[in-house]
C-alpha cells in the first residue's frame, strides 16, 4: 500500500512517488484467506440440510475472514491505482494527505488482521472433533489462520515504511506550505532583454556586449615601419 515511496511523495509508492503502494504479499495473503474459507470453510453434515462454518460452527468467524480478506484485496487495488495517479497530483496538500492515508490505512488493516487471527485461532481451538470426523477442510482452515497472522506483519511493515517516506518528504520541505516549484518562482533574477538595433552591421546591435579580443586574430598585413 501502497499504497510504494512516500519519500517519492515529495519527490520520490511505495513512489507515490508517495503513497504507497502495498507490496504484492498483502494481496496474495488476502486471497489465500478468503479463498480458503469460501472453498473449504463450510461443511455438510448428513443430519443437517444446511452447511456450517468449520470454525466451531460459528458463521461470524467465516464471515469475518471472508469480509476482511476481500476488503483488504480491494484496498490493495485502490492504492495501486493511487500510486499510478500520484505523479499527476500537483497540490502539496493532496500529496501529504495521500501519504498520511497510507500510514493510517496500513495500520488499520494490521489491526483488523490481528483481530481476525485471534478470532479464527480461538474458534478453531474450541471446535468439536465430532463436527468434522473426516477432517475435511482442515488444511484450508489452518492456512487461513496462518496467512491472517502473516498479514499482520505485512501491513504493519507497510505502515512503518509509509511513515518513513512521510518523514523524508517533510524533511525535504516538499510538504511545506511555503514550498514553491523553482520553475514557477517569479522572484528568480533573469538577464534583461535588450532589443537589437536595426543597423546593417552586426556591430550595430544594441546592448553592452563587446567581443573580447582574440589571441588568434591575424596581425595586420603589410610592412610596418618602426621608429628608431
Amino acid at each position: 500500500m501502497g499504497t510504494g515511496d512516500s519519500g517519492r511523495a515529495g519527490g520520490a509508492c511505495p513512489g507515490l512517488t508517495a503513497t504507497p503502494t502495498p507490496p504484492l504479499s498483502p494481496q496474495v495473503f488476502s486471497i489465500v484467506v478468503f479463498g480458503s474459507i469460501v472453498n473449504e470453510g463450510y461443511l455438510n453434515s448428513p443430519s443437517e440440510s444446511e452447511e456450517f462454518c468449520i470454525y466451531n460452527r460459528n458463521p461470524n468467524a467465516c464471515g469475518y475472514g471472508v469480509t476482511v480478506g476481500v476488503l483488504a484485496f480491494l484496498t490493495c487495488l485502490l492504492y495501486l491505482a493511487l500510486d499510478v495517479y500520484f505523479p499527476q497530483i500537483s497540490s502539496v496538500k493532496d500529496r501529504k494527505k495521500a501519504v498520511l492515508s497510507d500510514i493510517g490505512v496500513s495500520a488499520f488493516w494490521a489491526f483488523l488482521w490481528f483481530v481476525g487471527f485471534c478470532f479464527l485461532a480461538n474458534q478453531w481451538q474450541v471446535s468439536e472433533p465430532k463436527d468434522n470426523p473426516l477432517n475435511e477442510g482442515t488444511d484450508a482452515a489452518r492456512a487461513a489462520i496462518a496467512f491472517s497472522f502473516f498479514s499482520i506483519f505485512t501491513w504493519a511493515g507497510q505502515a512503518v515504511l509509509a511513515f518513513q517516506r512521510y518523514q523524508i518528504g517533510a524533511d525535504s520541505a516538499l510538504f511545506s506550505q511555503d514550498y514553491m516549484d523553482p520553475s514557477q518562482d517569479s522572484s528568480m533574477p533573469y538577464a534583461p532583454y535588450v532589443e537589437p538595433s536595426t543597423g546593417p552591421e552586426p556591430t550595430s546591435m544594441g546592448g553592452t556586449y563587446q567581443q573580447p579580443a582574440s589571441a588568434f586574430e591575424p596581425e595586420p598585413q603589410g610592412y610596418q615601419s618602426q621608429g628608431y
